[in-house]
């Protein structure tokens, strides 16, 4: 347990530039307080001391605005920035080297017993007020844009936007994304609504140049009747 909070410590020094000591980071992050007091709580929990577990956890979240479950199961150097509103639930999976933002849910949709909550594999970063929601499966270094719902399965790589959440881009590079958002993404569906937009905007400039075109003399209803007129007399003295 204090060498899994001794790799927290480095990994907040490493990830936050805004860490200037060592002392302000034990006195002053809420994210640090609550994984330690995860660690303690999964302790007891795995050995039967359930209702102590909670209640330590409880005290936890009114202290630091931070919700984890111990029953859950968390890796390595995991990282919560600012922490407010953070909730984990009882099944979640968490692998080493995942990073959460403030805001974020990763929650269950169903009320069975069993597996309910997601799980993250390594590397893996959700950015604030972003709701991962169900079993499902965020694959390694995947990207989880903020504010997006995520209700299916995440590929490695993959960076996700929008509700439902929806894939931009991936890569097989292993690098920190600040709130899980590169500047230059775009969600999937603006891009869509932008392509109709401008899809409709040009089926108008056509009919309106189609409605601005004199009739042709052919299309005249006096030509059509004479015509007309022509071919029946033909006929006539052709009997």
């Amino acid at each position: 347990m204090f060498t899994a909070l001794r790799d927290e410590f480095r990994a907040i020094r490493t990830r936050d530039p805004a860490a200037r000591g060592a002392l302000e980071i034990v006195l002053c992050y809420p994210g640090l307080h609550a994984v330690a007091a995860y660690r303690l709580a999964h302790w007891m929990w795995r050995r039967g001391l359930k209702l102590f577990a909670r209640w330590l956890m409880h005290l936890a979240r009114w202290l630091t605005g931070i919700e984890i479950h111990p029953g859950a199961s968390i890796g390595r150097r995991f990282f919560v920035d600012h922490g407010m509103g953070v909730v984990i639930g009882e099944t979640a999976e968490i692998g080493d080297d995942c990073f959460l933002y403030q805001g974020v849910t990763l929650g269950g949709t169903s009320l069975k017993p069993g597996k309910r909550h997601p799980t993250l594999d390594d590397g893996v970063i959700v950015g604030a007020g972003a709701k991962v929601l169900g079993p499902i499966t965020l694959g390694k270094n995947a990207r989880v844009g903020a504010n997006a719902v995520v209700v299916r399965d995440v590929p490695a790589g993959a960076t996700v936007v929008g509700i439902p959440a929806h894939e931009t881009s991936r890569s097989d590079r292993e690098q920190l994304t600040a709130y899980g958002t590169p500047l230059d993404v775009r969600d999937p569906n603006a891009v869509a609504m932008e392509r109709m937009a401008a899809e409709i905007s040009a089926l108008r400039d056509r009919l309106a140049a189609l409605e601005e075109q004199p009739a042709s003399d052919s299309d005249e209803p006096g030509d059509t009747g004479a015509a007309d007129r022509g071919s029946g007399s033909g006929s006539r003295s052709g009997n």
